[in-house]
């Protein structure tokens, strides 16, 4: 695709990290060297303990800060949870929705992922927003139907290739260490295009970065990269290693 967007790589650090691990943002500042920066995008999402501090450090560097989560309201009586607003008064420009962990762990369903992302819309963050199947429902042929369902359900009415970001994750594979073929990340990924001209509009369509997560890892990184429709990856683990995140990041110098 001739038209396809500018990829993102992405690092959910998860509950991980401590003032300490800012030395692995200043190893991803090194490392990202003017060549790297000219092919792909950078985005480190810490625990909500960092954010504030991380998007200073990374003043300059052109790395981008994002949030895991936020909750719908602008503030309000909501012990423990954090808002779009909080996220964007730290210095993040993106937030995360939907990941897999939220909808399992805390039963989040497709209209609170909505509302989350419609709540980043207004605080002028741009949402990622998640969607993928569990193992069950792969094994069952019930891959394709999740996504869509997810998607339509997850995504706002109004979105734009400006302020969304899609990433496909198979449940299965996330932590497990098992990926899909790149043929079943090709087949997902089309769908998620097909569905992005209803939710976008076709000229806008070819804009919305779709990233891959899921076991994304060096060794890996440049197979799944390279299929069509994937426009980056949103990493887990291996976003917490310097030297790892940068070489699936490296994967578009080739």
């Amino acid at each position: 695709m001739t038209d396809r967007p500018r990829p993102l790589v992405a690092g959910n650090w998860k509950m991980n990290g401590l003032k300490s691990s800012a030395r692995i943002l200043g190893d991803l500042q090194i490392g990202y060297t003017p060549g790297l920066r000219s092919k792909v995008d950078l985005l480190v999402c810490p625990p909500a303990t960092l954010i504030q501090n991380f998007a200073v450090l990374a003043i300059g560097s052109r790395i981008a800060i994002g949030g895991q989560d936020c909750h719908a309201a602008e503030s309000g009586a909501y012990t423990g949870d954090i808002s779009a607003e909080m996220l964007a008064d730290m210095g993040a420009s993106y937030v995360i929705v939907g990941h897999s962990e939220r909808r399992t762990y805390h039963r989040e369903k497709d209209a609170d992922v909505r509302a989350k992302a419609e709540a980043a819309h207004r605080a002028g963050l741009i949402a990622i927003v998640c969607v993928g199947e569990s193992r069950e429902e792969r094994e069952a042929g019930k891959t394709l139907a999740v996504v869509r369902r997810q998607l339509r359900g997850s995504v706002p009415e109004a979105a734009t290739a400006a302020d969304l970001v899609i990433a496909y994750e198979p449940v299965w594979a996330i932590g497990t260490g098992l990926t899909p073929t790149p043929s079943d990340v090709a087949e997902v990924h089309a769908l998620i295009r097909d569905e992005l001209r209803r939710i976008v509009g076709r000229a806008d369509q070819t804009k919305v970065r779709i990233l891959y997560g899921g076991s994304v890892k060096p060794s890996n990184a440049k197979e799944l990269l390279a299929v069509p429709n994937v426009d980056g990856a949103l990493v887990g683990g291996a976003s917490l290693v310097a030297a790892d995140f940068l070489a699936i990041a490296g994967a578009y110098l080739v």
